[in-house]
This record gives structure tokens, sequence and C-alpha cells, in this order.
């Protein structure tokens, strides 16, 4: 039987797996080779033990909820609630010696965000957010009111959006760039108020999963640009199924950069 909320024990459980994936990471950054998947992107064997890891301690901590992984299996379990996970997002950061990487780990219950944890190991953070309760980095509360006290005037693109600036090329952009190299970090800077707006281009489910709700739970406007992540169905493939999202910190934000989020959808 599905339990549409998971216990404190559970939740507990969760972060006691965090903490081993986090030290093994830690501990193989900057030590570990990598190799080319068929899509051209990198990994690592600290990917493959952490999506291992995950893959088999969400299977005791939720018996009976199947697991997405960017690693495993790409087909949407055919339960009410199930685990998104990114083991390593940022894997060219991590192999390349930049620290700046996540674990992302999402459950789903009937097709959106219940309950949340973004990992940042190099900097000994962590965000949880729980559907309905807030939201919180290190256990301290995240409010949209704290955020609306950062003065950024900062943009965080992902390496394919930044070809906007090609397909509007008599317009100055309106934000100063940044790129993190992490798609759930960059859209989590929103939720913090480091960045205004985030812009990213191909993002997998994996690579949203988590920070989609932490900016849920902050009130930051979303745009699904493409298909919508929430329309997912049971035995769907979604290897090769992108999100192209522009995600802002008020509504105001939204409006300003949409003409460029929809630029980036053209051929």
């Amino acid at each position: 039987m599905v339990i549409s909320v998971l216990s404190d024990d559970q939740l507990g459980a969760v972060h006691v797996l965090l903490d081993r994936i986090r030290a093994r990471q830690l501990q193989d950054f900057g030590q570990i080779g990598s190799d080319v998947k068929p899509d051209g992107s990198l990994i690592t064997d600290c990917d493959r033990w952490s999506d291992a890891a995950l893959v088999e301690g969400l299977a005791s901590i939720a018996p009976g909820e199947g697991v997405l992984s960017e690693e495993g299996s790409k087909t949407v379990p055919n339960t009410r609630a199930y685990w998104v996970v990114d083991p390593l997002d940022g894997t060219t950061n991590f192999a390349a010696g930049i620290p700046c990487w996540a674990i992302s780990v999402a459950r789903f219950v009937d097709g959106r965000p219940s309950e949340v944890f973004l990992d940042v190991p190099a900097l000994n953070q962590r965000f949880v957010a729980l559907r309905g309760r807030g939201a919180t980095r290190n256990d301290q509360p995240l409010t949209s009111e704290t955020r609306a006290l950062a003065t950024s005037a900062c943009v965080s693109l992902c390496s394919r959006s930044i070809r906007v600036l090609q397909r509007k090329p008599d317009q100055r952009f309106p934000g100063k760039i940044r790129l993190l190299g992490v798609a759930s970090l960059n859209l989590v800077s929103v939720a913090m108020g480091q960045t205004i707006a985030s812009l990213e281009a191909t993002p997998k489910i994996w690579d949203l999963a988590a920070a989609w709700l932490v900016l849920d739970e902050l009130g930051c406007p979303i745009r699904w640009l493409d298909a919508d992540p929430a329309h997912l169905s049971a035995g769907q493939d979604v290897a090769d199924l992108g999100f192209p999202v522009l995600a802002a910190g008020s509504w105001a934000h939204l409006a300003r950069f949409l003409p460029w989020g929809e630029a980036l959808l053209r051929p």
C-alpha cells in the first residue's frame, strides 16, 4: 500500500542515505576519471555507485515504489508514488575538478513532486521541500520574503540556452548571465534569490525534479516552454524527453524573460 506522505522515520532514513552518498562523492572528487556515454555526456564510476546505492536504499525506505534514474531505468514506474533520481547532477564539473554538483532525489505522488532533497556536497548544503509544508536549506526555512530581499540582477542559463543570444542579436539580454553547469542548481538559484530567472533548454525530468518543488513552495512562477512534466504517464520512456523551462523570482521577471525563453524554441 502506498503511503502518500513519508513518515518522519522515512524522511530521516533518506537523510542518512544522502549522508552516505555525499561522503563517497567528496572522497572521489578530483580522484576519478570519466567515460563518455552514447549521448556525449560524461559518467564516472562514482555516478554508477551513487545510483546503485540510491536505488537500493530507496527500495528499503519505501518498498514497492519505483525509481526513475538518469543512470538506471528511464521508464516512468507504474506506481502511484515513485522516485526520480539524479545521483550526480553536474558530472562534467565533478570530473573536471570544479566543486559544483548536486545529488537530486525527488519522490513523486500522483505525477508531481511530494518530497524532495537536493544535496550540494562541496558546499555542505541540503535543500528539502515537502509539498504544502515549505522548503528549507540546512534545516533553516526558506521564504518568499527572504528571497525578495535579494538584489541580484543575475540570470542563470545552461550551455544550450545561451544560444538565445544569437536568436535576438539586435537586443541586449536583460540580465547578468551566469552558467553553473548544473541544471538543478541553476533552477534553485532562483528560489534562493541568487538569480532573478533561470532558463534551461533541454533538462530531463531528473535534472529538474527536486528544484521544481523548491520553486513551487517559494511561489516562484515556472513556465514550461514545451512539454509539461506533470503529464508523464506510466510506462513512458523519458530517456530523450526534455522539458525546456523558464523559472523566475516573480511574475514580472517571468514576463520580462519570456520572449527570450520562447526564442529558445525557434528553429
